[in-house]
This record gives structure tokens, sequence and C-alpha cells, in this order.
């Protein structure tokens, strides 16, 4: 667990809303739709077309939290799902509890 990417990524209100809806998605996305979270996570698709920034920034905001390990990704086909790393922020919150 690398803290200080960690907090790089927690240091934007959008990357943390989405990290919200991520916890959960049935109540952030249509779940009718085939492509959220049938497939282990949301579509990057969903998540830019319900953030309404770029799809640049998005790819940049997703990478930067799958690089500090904040989401994990699934390639299905052309498309990628993103899901929480729920072992990470489990650890996130243990570091924050026990030495800060």
């Amino acid at each position: 667990m690398n803290i200080i990417e960690i907090f790089k990524a927690l240091s934007n209100d959008k990357r943390v809303e989405i990290l919200q809806w991520l916890k959960e998605p049935e109540k952030h996305f249509d779940t009718t739709n085939e492509n959220v979270a049938i497939k282990g996570g949301v579509c990057v698709g969903d998540i830019h077309e319900k953030s309404g920034l770029s799809q640049s920034t998005i790819s940049q905001y997703l990478a930067m939290m799958q690089k500090a390990e904040l989401l994990e990704s699934v390639r299905h086909g052309k498309w990628t799902y993103y899901r929480r790393n729920e072992e990470t922020l489990s650890q996130l919150a243990g570091f924050i509890n026990q030495k800060l």
C-alpha cells in the first residue's frame, strides 16, 4: 500500500465521489443496463457519463486510482469495468486508525 499515492488520489472531490458511487453501484448506475455491474464492476463509459467530465479526464482519474490500488479493473471485450479494491480501502482505514 503506497499511502502517498492513495492520498494524492483522494485529494480530488470527483475521485472521492467515484469511490462513493462504486461503493453502491446499484444505487448510482442503471443496473438494468447490460454494461453495469454484471461484469464485476461498472463500465468506464457509465462512470464517464455520470461524472460530467471529459473522457480523457475520467480515464486519467481512473488510472490514478488504479495505480493507488483504490480500484480494480477487469476487461470484457472492448469494455473495461471498475470496482473498488476493498482490501486497500480496509488497509487504509486501519492505517488511519492506528497511525493518524
